[in-house]
């Protein structure tokens, strides 16, 4: 009988039991085949150890090991649960001696599932699924393989273990043009308590204008020293200074980045700032407030904006004379975009893009009873967006940067 056709009772369809899909024989062949293609590989894998293919002779010296008695082992695909017969060997030590037994590196030992499933759990888990029901919605996939909160912990545990090496990596190789830096407030249980903890955020557009996530990191505040200390961190893994930075008005995040970067264009969040003047103002001039900003903001050039600035200070001098000073703490900064394309404008004035990856948290953990732990929420955050859950689309006008960076040079030259 050929190999392709053997079957175990791993490899028999559970239609029988409720929430299955009805037996598909086209998937049930392609199960035998995956099988079969699965053993010949790491057939061929311990062939190549060993020196020598199975029932051939060799020369004296040319064999490296012998095999011995095979094993079988479940293995979870794509196609499902499967029996597949992994065979076993012992190599040679310094001595001649077969004493050190042949570990597969395509079926490491205690891998259950393949790299494929692996990711479908941890996509599902990001997408909002609990443990609980992880096993419901992965039926299609799984057909009948167990999947213990153990096995989901597992799973969980190389997410960790990737962070933690994006979060140490050289950025010397980022080709980061445009830097937006940001704290956002994210609910997590500290000490049996929820809190809120601020969160600083590193987001860069690359040249070609993909939004790429440099850095985060989770703090007690939006200290000067804690700003200090991610942008200090950001510069000593050898991020390049960035053409154009955009923040809020936050004084410990100014100094750093002017401390480290001091050739960098500055552009303050026309938000922000916005927040600020309507904070400083009663409620019935609000209105008002924001006609006369989005004058500044929204200008056709930045000549027209420094004349609507002009008009701006003039009118709330005389009215409420807080709101002309929270305005000139921002001042030229508020503008910078102008000297950039025209295009790139609505994108680069404000830090918009980094509240986004904010919603897309948030509207994460509203799937969840609890809160994460402090030590998990940064992980998560990174998790959602390298597994494409939380998608940035390109930079408004991303075909004019290379027309702003050499125009950028040039100034600063």
């Amino acid at each position: 009988m050929d190999e392709t056709n053997r079957t175990t009772a791993a490899d028999e369809p559970r239609s029988t039991s409720p929430g299955w899909s009805v037996p598909d024989p086209l998937h049930d062949h392609l199960r035998r085949v995956v099988r079969h293609v699965i053993e010949q590989l790491v057939e061929a894998e311990l062939d190549e150890a060993l020196g020598v293919r199975r029932y051939v002779r060799c020369a004296a010296g040319g064999r490296r090991g012998y095999r011995h008695a095979a094993r079988e082992r479940t293995l979870t695909t794509s196609t499902g649960a499967t029996a597949v017969t992994v065979p076993r060997g012992r190599l040679f030590d310094a001595h001649g001696a077969a004493t050190q037994e042949w570990h597969s590196q395509l079926l490491p030992r205690y891998r259950r599932r393949s790299r494929a499933v692996d990711e479908t759990v941890l996509g599902a888990y990001l997408a909002g699924t609990n443990t609980r029901r992880m096993q419901r919605a992965l039926q299609p996939l799984l057909r009948g393989a167990p999947l213990s909160k153990s096995a989901v912990s597992r799973v969980m545990r190389t997410l960790r273990e990737s962070f933690e090496a994006w979060r140490t990596r050289p950025l010397d190789g980022e080709p980061i043009a445009y830097l937006f830096l940001d704290g956002i407030a994210v609910k997590v249980r500290v000490d049996r308590r929820v809190q809120s903890v601020p969160v600083l955020v590193a987001l860069g557009v690359t040249a070609t204008g993909e939004k790429r996530l440099v850095a985060v990191q989770l703090m007690g505040n939006e200290s000067k020293a804690a700003w200090g200390a991610l942008v200090e961190d950001l510069a000593s893994r050898g991020l390049p200074a960035p053409v154009l930075v955009v923040m809020d008005g936050n004084a410990g995040l100014r100094h750093a980045v002017g401390h480290t970067w001091p050739q960098a264009a500055i552009q303050r969040c026309v938000v922000h700032k916005l927040r600020n003047l309507e904070a400083h103002a009663p409620k019935r001039v609000v209105d008002e407030i924001r006609a006369t900003f989005h004058a500044i903001t929204e200008a056709e050039s930045e000549r027209a904006a420094r004349a609507a600035y002009t008009r701006f200070l003039r009118t709330w001098r005389r009215r409420a004379e807080s709101v002309a000073r929270s305005l000139e703490e921002g001042g030229d900064e508020l503008m910078t975009f102008f000297r950039f394309p025209r295009s790139q404008w609505k994108c680069i004035r404000t830090t918009n893009m980094i509240e986004r990856l904010n919603e897309e948290f948030r509207r994460r953990l509203k799937t969840q009873g609890s809160h994460p732990l402090e030590a998990s929420v940064l992980r998560l955050l990174y998790a959602l967006y390298h597994s494409g859950q939380i998608n940035l689309r390109r930079l408004d006008g991303w075909y004019d940067i290379p027309r702003a960076l050499k125009q950028q040079r040039q100034i600063a030259a």
